[in-house]
């Protein structure tokens, strides 16, 4: 299950679990819309990856499982550890200098 980050790993900016301006890689790293366009250029940091929009969850139950743990932030609150990226801006930009022409998909070795 998502932990759904508070921030952006890179501004700090806030991000709620209703944030529709929130972005994930693979490996749920958690950056803002503007960072993920103007600073990151659609690269993730850490693994290289591009950014999907991060789901939002509902604040409560729309549906009732039988033999479930029942689904929604009252159930399953996002975390309120705030991460932030160890890279300065200057190493982000020169790994992103290298992966930037490829489209997510085809950024292999």
């Amino acid at each position: 299950m998502l932990e759904l980050r508070p921030n952006c790993e890179l501004c700090d900016k806030d991000l709620p679990p209703d944030a529709d301006n929130a972005f994930i890689c693979a490996y749920e790293r958690t950056f803002c819309a503007e960072c993920v366009e103007g600073r990151l250029h659609n690269v993730c940091p850490n693994c290289g990856g591009g950014f999907a929009p991060r789901p939002i969850r509902p604040a409560s139950e729309h549906r009732i499982w039988e033999h479930c743990e029942g689904t929604g932030l009252a159930r399953h609150p996002a975390s309120t550890v705030r991460i932030h990226t160890k890279y300065a801006d200057e190493a982000i930009a020169g790994f992103a200098a290298k992966l930037i022409a490829a489209p997510p998909a085809r950024r292999q070795r």
